[in-house]
C-alpha cells in the first residue's frame, strides 16, 4: 500500500530575470493513486459530484475528488462512511478523495454566508459581521464552535480534535485542519486574534490525528494539510505560513479571505514562506482565468464549486468565454454545444437540445452541463501543467486569456 508523498518534477521559470521560480508541477502519491499537478479537484459536497456519476467523472478526467466533512457529518454521519470502507468506496470513486475539515460550512452556512465569512466570540469585543436578513448560528470561542445544522436546527459543536475524529472516519486521502475563517471585513485586530487561535486548534488537530493515525492503523494513511490563514495582510500570511511550516503538517491549504484581484500576491507570500518540498492547496478557486495566477504563484491543487454549480444554471464555460444557453438564440442551434470542446456532451448533444431541457426543467440538463464544465476546467488545468512541462505555458497562457476575455457567444 503506498503511503503519502510529493516530488516536485518542473520548475516554471519566471517571466522577470532573476525572479524567484515558485510555480511548479509534480505529482502527489496517496493510498489510491497519483495526482499529477498543477490539478483542479472537482468538488463532491456530499459524496456526490452533484447530478453526474462517478464514472463520468473519471472519464472526463478528474484525478482526484473532495467531499465535505460538515455535510457528510450531518448526513448520513461519518460512522456510515466509515462502516462503508471510506469515502472513495462509498461514492464508488477508485482514485484520490480530499476532505476540507468543515470549518468553512460550520461557520459560512451558521451566519447566512456562502462565500463571505463572518463570526463571533464571547472573549472580546465583537466583530460583527452577518448576511442581511439572517440569524447567527454559529459562535467560536477558543476551544471550538457551536452551530445550528442548517438542515433542521440541531445542535452541534466541532472542535479541531472532532473535526480530526470526523475526517478519519470519513477516510479521505488528504484532510485539512480545523481551522478560523475570517473576512475581509473583519478588523486587523481580530485577524491577529484569529490566527492565533487557529495555529493553537492546527498543533491540536497533529496531535489528535497522530493519536487516531495509530488507533486506526489498519487503515490507509490520511495525510493532513494545514490552513494558511491572514486576510490581505501581507505579515499575518507570511506568519501563518511560517509558524504552520515548523509543524507536522504533509501539505498547507491557502484559505480565508482574499480579493482575487491579489489572489497571486497573497498566494506568493505564502508559497516564498512554507516548505519547497510539500503540496500546497488553494481552497475555493476555479474560475479559468484564477488558475493562471494561482499556479505562477505556487499553488499546485485546487477546488471550487463553480463549474458544476454554473451548469445546474444554464451557464456554459468555452474558450471564447462564458455564455447562456437558456437565451432564445439557441432555441434552433443545431449544432455541438462548444464546437472545439472533446467532451462527452459536446461530442453527442447540440445546444438547441440542452437550451429544451434547461428551458424543460428536465434533470439531464444539469448532468450534460456539469459534465461540460468540469471537463472544461480539468482539462485547462491539465493543459497548463503540460505547457508548463514543455516550456511553453507563458503563449498558452496569452492565446487562452485573448480568446476567453474576447467575447461571450
Amino acid at each position: 500500500m503506498s503511503q503519502f508523498g510529493f516530488q516536485v518534477r518542473h520548475q516554471l521559470e519566471p517571466l522577470e530575470a532573476g525572479a524567484m521560480p515558485i510555480g511548479r508541477t509534480g505529482v502527489i502519491s496517496t493510498p489510491h493513486g497519483e495526482i499529477q499537478t498543477p490539478a483542479f479537484i472537482p468538488v463532491g459536497t456530499k459524496a456526490t459530484v452533484k447530478s453526474v456519476l462517478p464514472e463520468s467523472m473519471r472519464d472526463l478526467g478528474a484525478q482526484a475528488l473532495l467531499a465535505n466533512a460538515y455535510h457528510l457529518y450531518l448526513q448520513p454521519g461519518a460512522d456510515v462512511v466509515d462502516e462503508a470502507g471510506g469515502v472513495s468506496k462509498f461514492m464508488n470513486w477508485n482514485g484520490p478523495t480530499f476532505t476540507d475539515s468543515g470549518g468553512f460550512q460550520v461557520l459560512s452556512l451558521g451566519v447566512g454566508f456562502k462565500k463571505v465569512l463572518a463570526m463571533q466570540t464571547d472573549t472580546v469585543q465583537r466583530d460583527d459581521v452577518i448576511a442581511d436578513k439572517k440569524q447567527r448560528l454559529a459562535h467560536v470561542d477558543d476551544d471550538g464552535v457551536t452551530f445550528k445544522s442548517h438542515l433542521d436546527g440541531s445542535k452541534h459543536r466541532f472542535t479541531p480534535e472532532f473535526s480530526m475524529q470526523v475526517q478519519h472516519q470519513l477516510g479521505a486521502d488528504i484532510m485539512f485542519a480545523f481551522d478560523e475563517c475570517t473576512t475581509l471585513l473583519n478588523t486587523r485586530e481580530y485577524q491577529e486574534m484569529s490566527l492565533e487561535r487557529t495555529r493553537l486548534w492546527a498543533l491540536r488537530c497533529i496531535a489528535e490525528h497522530k493519536k487516531l493515525t495509530i488507533e486506526r492503523a489498519d487503515k490507509p494513511y490520511q495525510a493532513l494539510f494545514g490552513v494558511i490563514q491572514g486576510a490581505q495582510y501581507e505579515d499575518l500570511r507570511r506568519k501563518a505560513a511560517r509558524d504552520l511550516g515548523e509543524m507536522d503538517f504533509d501539505g498547507y491549504g491557502i484559505g480565508g479571505a482574499l480579493d482575487k484581484h491579489t489572489l497571486s500576491t497573497i498566494v506568493r507570500w505564502v508559497s516564498e514562506e512554507l516548505p519547497q518540498g510539500r503540496p500546497r492547496h488553494l481552497l475555493g478557486i476555479g474560475e479559468p482565468e484564477d488558475f493562471f495566477p494561482g499556479v505562477e504563484s505556487g499553488a499546485d491543487t485546487f477546488d471550487c464549486v463553480a463549474a458544476s454549480r454554473a451548469g445546474r444554471n444554464g451557464a456554459v464555460y468555452s474558450s471564447h468565454g462564458r455564455f447562456n444557453i437558456m437565451n432564445a438564440k439557441y432555441k434552433r442551434s443545431h449544432i455541438r454545444l462548444v464546437e472545439d470542446c472533446l467532451c462527452y456532451t459536446c461530442e453527442h448533444y447540440t445546444q438547441s437540445y440542452i437550451h429544451h431541457l434547461v428551458r424543460s426543467k428536465e434533470l439531464l440538463a444539469s448532468t450534460l452541463l456539469t459534465i461540460h464544465n468540469e471537463y472544461f476546467v480539468v482539462n485547462l488545468v491539465r493543459q497548463i501543467r503540460e505547457h508548463m512541462e514543455s516550456g511553453t505555458y507563458y503563449e498558452f497562457k496569452t492565446d487562452f486569456l485573448s480568446r476567453f476575455r474576447g467575447r461571450s457567444l
